[in-house]
Formats: C-alpha cells, sequence, structure tokens
C-alpha cells in the first residue's frame, strides 16, 4: 500500500504540472532528434564514400566473371523525420546493366539466375578478400549453395576460378553440378542416396584422384562414361589444378 501511494502520488504530481514535464520532456525530444541527425548524416556521407569505392571494385570483379556489366551502388535519402530508422536515413540499391547500351535498373528486377548468381559472388569476393587483407581476420568459412544456377560454359569456368581465389584467403565449401566449376577444388566431395532396409540414406564421400576424374566424366557426359569424356575430365583437372 505504501509502494502504491507512492506511484499514484508520482502521477499526480505529473498531472499537475504537466507543462513543465512536457517542456523538459520536448526538450529531451529536441537534443536527441539533434543527435541523431549529427549521427545520420555522418553515417549516410560515409555511405557514399563506400558506395563509389564499392562500385568499382564489384564491376572488376562481375567483369571477370563473363559479363559485361555496369555496376551502381545508388544512395538516396533526405534528412526528413518520416525517413529516419535505426539505420539512418539512407535508401540503398544496386543497380546493373548487364548489356552494354541498357540503362541502370534495380539488380533484383532484371538480373537472371545465373546474372544474380555472378552478382552475389563478385560481391562477396570484393568483401571478403579486402577485408581480410585489412583486418587480418582469422580464418572464414564460406558457403556457396548452387552457385552455378544458369550458367555454363566460359561463365562457370570463370565462376570456378573466382571461388578459387576466394580459397587463397578463406575455407569454400560449393555444391555445384558443374565440372567447370568442380575441377578446380582442392578436394571433392560426393554426395550419394541409397535405399538401405527400405530408408533413404545420404552419405558424403571424399573421391581420391582416380575416382575423381571418373566423376568428373560423368558429369560431363551422364551416366555412361566414354573415354573422351574421361580424357576432357583429365584436361579439367590439370587446368584447376594448383599453380
Amino acid at each position: 500500500m505504501i509502494a502504491y501511494g507512492e506511484e499514484v502520488a508520482h502521477k499526480l504530481n505529473d498531472i499537475e504540472n504537466k507543462d513543465e514535464v512536457l517542456r523538459k520532456l520536448r526538450a529531451e525530444l529536441a537534443a536527441a532528434a539533434g543527435q541523431y541527425l549529427t549521427a545520420a548524416r555522418a553515417l549516410s556521407r560515409q555511405r557514399a564514400d563506400a558506395a563509389r569505392r564499392l562500385e568499382k571494385l564489384v564491376e572488376q570483379e562481375v567483369n571477370e566473371l563473363a559479363m559485361k556489366a555496369r555496376f551502381r551502388v545508388e544512395v538516396e535519402g533526405s534528412d526528413e523525420e518520416q525517413n529516419w530508422s535505426g539505420s539512418g536515413f539512407d535508401r540503398v540499391r544496386y543497380l546493373i546493366a548487364t548489356n552494354p547500351g541498357e540503362p541502370l535498373r534495380p539488380v533484383e528486377q532484371i538480373a537472371s539466375g545465373g546474372e544474380m548468381s555472378r552478382v552475389m559472388l563478385a560481391l562477396k569476393a570484393t568483401i571478403e578478400v579486402r577485408s581480410r587483407r585489412k583486418k587480418n581476420e582469422t580464418q572464414r568459412t564460406l558457403v556457396f549453395d548452387e552457385i552455378d544456377s544458369g550458367i555454363g560454359g566460359s561463365a562457370a569456368e570463370a565462376v570456378g576460378k573466382k571461388l578459387k581465389e576466394l580459397a587463397t584467403t578463406s575455407q569454400v565449401l560449393c555444391i555445384t553440378h558443374l565440372p567447370q566449376i568442380a575441377c578446380f577444388a582442392d578436394h571433392h566431395y560426393v554426395i550419394e542416396k541409397r535405399e538401405v532396409g527400405g530408408r533413404t540414406r545420404t552419405s558424403v564421400r571424399r573421391l581420391e584422384d582416380r575416382e575423381r576424374r571418373e566423376e568428373l566424366a560423368r558429369m560431363l557426359s551422364g551416366a555412361k562414361v566414354t573415354e573422351t569424356s574421361l580424357k576432357h575430365a583429365e584436361q579439367m583437372l590439370k587446368a584447376g589444378a594448383p599453380r
């Protein structure tokens, strides 16, 4: 009862002195708003500077992945109160033109599956490699699930080379169905499903050199492995070997 009485007395005091309470709260709000704007404007300037650097690096990386694209990072926004959020007042978009002569548009609207895969790989390569060089961080593990979606041929080979480059600074785990990518791996594992006792079992097995050649040949030619596909697989492994 004593505690309740103190609580009621406090509330009554606020009501009786509401003008003074409101004045104090408005002053605190104005001070907080000023601090927010100072921090948000500084963050916006840093974002704009980082965007210019990032877009040049990513454009270089993405064009090494069998694309002729222009890439831009658009940072827009105003410091009006309706735009305030916990991460500032900016709106950031990634824009790309995947072919010469085309206008820049949001990546998610125009990029195909294969183009999106390569843009994401270029972003990851740019950020990971440079952050490792600057901070000397402990090794990270990067997982790429079906990075080969929608690509093949020379584009797949370019992606394989980029993944191998990433693997010089980080541990890279890549799930792929393309031999042009698999041949660049330091270690090749095959995932198999079998029926045992009426149930499906999944196993993961590391391939030895001979098995790896045969697996790449199977990926190239299908269920029937030919002498031609075996020779092709051997050439791909030599091309993907460390230099």
